[in-house]
């Protein structure tokens, strides 16, 4: 700015002096015009364009100085942008971390001395809260566009945790172990590890998975927050599965139907068991947007050091969506084994159970929803829950989204079954310490709270 203000006094000064020039010499050719009039003398028209000439000149120069300020505006640069704050999503990339924090409190009628509510998985107390699960995920798809390589790790902590790796093989040390069983050093080394496995994408259409992950076998999963209910069902909790350990391959066919094969350790095994392996499929369908079918069959032997008796699990689960608010499902299980001296009364015993659920969802808005399951699991030999019964439960669940992240939820629910097995008061004291015995239903009430988080909200 200085430096334009000392260019602007100096062009003033120049156009001053040109002009006083000027006119001096204007004044000094006319008083010689009038005392000289030989042949040399200027004429009155050389004077005249002298004079013109002068006046050009002068313009020139205020032409130059009204142009002074628009050109110093055009040659200066606005000063460069601050460089962007880093985000989230710059920083992790084309990995996405994700989580929830799932906990409750849970009330039993029949209020248990032991304070845990009977043939449930994950929402177990009674009477007191509980930390059903705390979840870490780091997420990364494989790109057929750029890497073809992705993987999945979930970390998983609280009670959901402590039952679904609860089944792991134990070491030879632990009481209750196997006579025979092999010393292993990496028994339960993946205790807090839900899911863990590598992602390969050959081509377009085919995918292969190597690790941990949950099984492909039902309605339901181990996440609430990604359910309908907050409880798991019973066709959850005793009919199938909960991981696998092994490798399977997805092949995409197009957008309505996919077909994946498993080659794994077995049911709940990240350890094997057995030298033998169990395999099965996984067939996906979906016609239109309204209809979907998924079944699925696994098959392998799954008792310890025995490579003779398989496990056949069929899996059936449909679901229909005739519009936005309302949502229905339905899942058949079907399984059997053999497994040797599991009763006196014979060897190589055929076991088997099976069950159906029904499900049905209204959602007036996305912050309120109703959902209500029924189910019927039938237990023949007892080789689920320990005994052979035929179990019933219905359920009805409220949802209000609070902040748009968390999840709140009212459940009501209640468990039947054909034999006395649900615990009443210090009916586990027995007599004569308890005047009470088991009793034939149980009802329960549960609130749960789900917070999710993702560093895709964060893009």
């Amino acid at each position: 700015m200085r430096s334009m203000m000392k260019k602007d006094s100096a062009v003033r000064l120049t156009m001053f002096a040109l002009l006083a020039i000027s006119l001096a010499f204007a004044t000094v050719c006319r008083a010689q015009a009038q005392t000289q009039t030989d042949a040399s003398q200027p004429s009155a028209a050389d004077l005249a364009k002298r004079i013109d000439d002068l006046e050009k000149e002068l313009d020139a120069l205020k032409s130059q100085m009204a142009a002074q300020p628009a050109a110093a505006a055009a040659t200066s640069a606005p000063a460069p942008a601050a460089p962007a704050a880093p985000t989230i999503a710059s920083l992790l990339g084309p990995t996405t971390i994700s989580g929830f924090v799932d906990a409750y409190y849970g009330y039993n009628s029949n209020q248990p001395i032991t304070r845990t509510t009977a043939l449930r998985n994950f929402d177990i107390n009674s009477s007191q809260f509980g930390l059903n699960m705390i979840e870490l995920v780091a997420d990364k798809s494989p790109d057929p566009a750029a890497s073809h390589v992705g993987y999945h790790v979930a970390l998983g902590f609280g009670e959901a945790m402590n039952l679904v790796n609860s089944t792991e093989t134990p070491s030879p040390h632990a009481p209750g172990t196997p006579v025979g069983a092999v010393p292993s050093t990496i028994t339960n080394f993946d205790q807090y590890l839900k899911e863990g496995y590598l992602e390969y994408l050959v081509g377009k259409k085919l995918q292969i998975n190597v690790g941990k992950f949950v099984t492909p076998a039902g309605a339901e999963v181990i996440e609430s927050k990604d359910n309908w209910n907050y409880s798991r069902g019973l066709l959850f909790s005793w009919a199938i599965p909960y991981f696998h350990f092994g490798m399977n391959a997805k092949y995409t066919f197009n957008s309505k139907f996919s077909l994946t094969g498993y080659l794994v350790n077995g049911w709940n095994d990240s350890v094997d068991n057995n030298s033998g392996k169990t395999t099965g499929f996984s067939a996906a369908w979906t016609p239109n947007a309204k209809w979907s079918l998924t079944e699925n069959y696994l098959v392998g032997p799954e008792q310890f050091n025995d490579n003779a008796d398989f496990r056949n699990l069929t899996d059936t689960v449909l679901a229909y969506t005739p519009n936005a608010k309302l949502s229905l499902m339905a899942n058949y299980d079907y399984g059997h084994d053999h497994v040797p001296n599991f009763v006196t009364t014979g060897y190589n015993s055929t076991v088997w159970w099976s069950g159906i659920a029904g499900y049905i969802k209204y959602a007036p808005n996305d912050k309120w929803y109703l959902a209500t399951r029924g189910e019927w699991f039938n237990d023949h030999n007892g080789f689920e829950t320990g005994t052979a019964q035929q179990l019933g439960e219905w359920t009805l669940t409220a949802q209000r989204m609070l902040a748009s992240k968390i999840m709140a939820r009212l459940e009501y629910r209640r468990d039947m079954s054909d034999h006395n097995v649900f615990p009443y008061r210090n009916s586990d004291l027995g007599p004569p310490l308890s005047p009470f015995g088991p009793v034939g239903s149980q009802n329960t009430i549960t609130l749960g709270m789900i917070y999710a988080f993702s560093s895709a909200d964060a893009k």
